[in-house]
């Protein structure tokens, strides 16, 4: 292995357990590689200018913007109501609204965060005056959070998109079998946990009459994954076109039609995209320039000689994968995982036979899990906000959960038409 690719890793490592930003710790052993190599010291600030200069990457901000609209305006009420009329009545019924609501807001906003903070920020408080326990309620909506990245439009696919260079339309759609998969055994596990454990009160089951009338409410919000699945799947419009329209649309409705949001609003939402899309811009700047100098380097085949013994079974290939993308999770964040891991592991998948469609939702499912385990567990940190309890109190309440999803990422590594089922032949 060469000198530069050995600093590399050696001072990443290091400046990580100095407690260093993540971006700012990739970034100084780039800088340390160049340092002890043989390339101008030009090359990091051109690979990071690269990493930026990408149309589908507009998806991100875009897709962004529209989720802060939904969020401050009328349509995650809109989308709680009517998982409440489906799912209220049944035991567990309010754990089964968070799950649902979940889904349906992470098909609007494509972020783990954002959907726990959302619909969190709602049902933590009522699950728990409808007497549930506080940890349950909070493991429940922080876990169901993580649907967020599984269901399209997902801001972590699009980064693995750019990065694999395949189409993120095909990801969009091949992340929707997963989602709906991993929220349908978080309902059930809800619905026996809560049946045993006599959690919560039952709800009055909604009529047709009141179930149309939340669904008619609702309308406006449920529009935007509609139109940017059926123009993506119908190949009118590009994944950052479809974020544009979905951005333009949620402003139209929330300013003009609802009247839920004011020009206050309006600076609230941009700057909170903003904030939110510099954060993930300055991880991918100086993870695209560490992966670079990885490739140049001649990483990627090295990792794949290691794995050869094991190329030639996928399944074992995949769980090893796993296994590492669950370690990884757990001291890098979601972004950083995806830029750095994608080109290292390629070779070896393509080796192997794996389609890159169906490993980018291996991957980011894989990688969600992340959200839920400290130090960098983002969803955890907002949960914790949300009821006030402590990391070690929720990450012990989470640990059901935990099993239920690496369960799952399995599943989803070895039923690959759960993925890409749907996903129309090229």
């Amino acid at each position: 292995m060469e000198l530069p690719v050995i600093v590399s890793a050696v001072s990443l490592v290091l400046f990580l357990a100095m407690s260093l930003p993540i971006c700012v710790a990739m970034g100084l052993s780039v800088a340390l590689a160049l340092f002890v190599g043989d390339l101008p010291p030009e090359f990091m600030m051109q690979k990071m200018y690269m990493a930026l200069d990408s149309f589908p990457l507009l998806a991100v901000p875009l897709f962004i913007l529209s989720g802060e609209i939904m969020q401050k305006g009328t349509m995650a009420n809109a989308l709680l109501s009517f998982s409440r009329s489906l799912v209220g009545h049944i035991h567990g019924g309010m754990a089964h609204i968070s799950v649902l609501t979940s889904l349906f807001y992470g098909a609007l906003c494509g972020s783990a965060p954002a959907t726990v903070a959302a619909v969190g920020g709602i049902m933590i408080p009522a699950m728990e005056k409808d007497n549930y326990p506080l940890r349950y309620a909070t493991a429940v909506n922080t876990t169901a959070g993580c649907l967020g990245v599984l269901i399209p439009p997902s801001v972590p696919l699009i980064i693995y998109g750019t990065q694999a260079n395949i189409s993120i339309s095909d990801l969009f759609i091949a992340g929707v079998g997963p989602g709906i998969f991993v929220g349908g055994l978080l309902i059930v596990m809800g619905y026996i946990v809560c049946r045993w454990k006599h959690y919560g009160n039952m709800q009055p089951k909604a009529s047709a009459k009141e179930r149309l009338r939340m669904l008619a409410k609702s309308g406006h919000a449920l529009v935007v994954p509609v139109v940017v699945l059926g123009g993506i799947y119908g190949g009118v419009v590009t994944p950052t076109e479809a974020g544009a329209i979905a951005a333009i649309y949620a402003l139209i409705v929330e300013v003009f039609l609802t009247k839920a949001i004011g020009l206050k609003g309006i600076y609230e939402v941009l700057w909170s995209t903003f904030i939110s899309t510099a954060t993930i811009f300055i991880i991918v700047a100086p993870a695209t320039a560490l992966g670079q100098l990885l490739l140049i380097y001649n990483t990627p085949d090295i990792v794949s000689n290691m794995l050869s013994g094991i190329i030639g079974n996928k399944y074992l290939l995949l769980s090893a994968i796993i296994i590492i993308l669950l370690i990884t999770g757990t001291f890098l964040d979601t972004i950083s995982n995806i830029v750095l891991l994608t080109p290292l592991f390629m070779p070896a998948l393509t080796q192997a036979g794996v389609d890159p469609v169906h490993f980018g939702v291996i991957m980011i499912t894989a990688l969600a899990i992340g959200f839920l385990t400290p130090p960098v567990g983002v969803n955890l940190f907002v949960g914790c906000g949300i009821s006030k309890l402590s990391i070690e109190e929720l990450s012990a309440s989470i640990l059901p959960f935990l099993a239920i999803l690496i369960g799952a990422r399995f599943v989803i590594a070895f039923v690959p038409e759960l993925s890409i089922g749907l996903v129309p032949v090229r």
